[in-house]
């Protein structure tokens, strides 16, 4: 699954890992990406947009939700999507927000039929890309706005690709859930956690 075709969400060296089988949920217009690279199942979503694919756990059901960002690759092909995502099974549901500025459009996942059990938000690469990247703050408010029970940041401490300190984002996100620590399950790259299922009030 992928946001939108930026050089660190869509990495082409990782992707040749896959098999070629391999099922790929990728935004609207950039299916030529995958297919140069030899997959033979490419599906493009647009906002709104839902696919249900079959695993061998289940049926997977995932939706396209609109974020606020960009998805140019290479500049000039601003045509490209660029997305979040729901994917939902079993009645249990976790929101891949991508990458995405502070926008309203998390609110209206509050009235999904299936509550959100874990949010994965982006806190990083914020200064001064404010405009394409959320602050942990912000990150925390679209969480809360979308009735997410669980939160995990993603987008930090990894690549420099801004000017805040590579540890300030995990610091600013762990202080804006300081008041209701039981909803932040992990930080740091490479913790391991356990998504608690209807434990912890909406």
């Amino acid at each position: 699954m992928l946001s939108h075709a930026h050089f660190d969400h869509l990495d082409t060296w990782s992707l040749r890992k896959f098999r070629r089988t391999t099922p790929i949920i990728t935004a609207r217009a950039t299916g030529d990406l995958l297919t140069r690279l030899g997959f033979l199942e490419v599906h493009e979503l647009d906002w709104g947009q839902t696919l249900s694919l079959e695993t061998p756990t289940g049926t997977l059901v995932i939706t396209a939700i609109e974020v606020s960002h960009w998805g140019a690759r290479m500049m000039r092909d601003e045509y490209r999507g660029y997305n979040g995502y729901v994917m939902e099974r079993a009645g249990h549901s976790v929101c891949f927000a991508g990458d995405t500025a502070y926008t309203e459009s998390f609110a209206l996942l509050s009235n999904r039929r299936i509550p959100i059990d874990l949010m994965l938000m982006p806190i990083g690469a914020y200064d001064p890309w404010i405009r394409a990247h959320c602050n942990p703050e912000q990150a925390a408010t679209m969480a809360r706005a979308a009735q997410a029970r669980t939160f995990v940041p993603i987008h930090h401490a990894t690549f420099k690709l801004s000017n805040e300190a590579m540890e300030e984002p995990a610091a600013r996100i762990r202080a804006a859930f300081a008041d209701e620590p039981e909803r932040l399950l992990s930080v740091n790259v490479g913790e391991t956690f356990r998504v608690p299922l209807r434990d912890i009030p909406a």
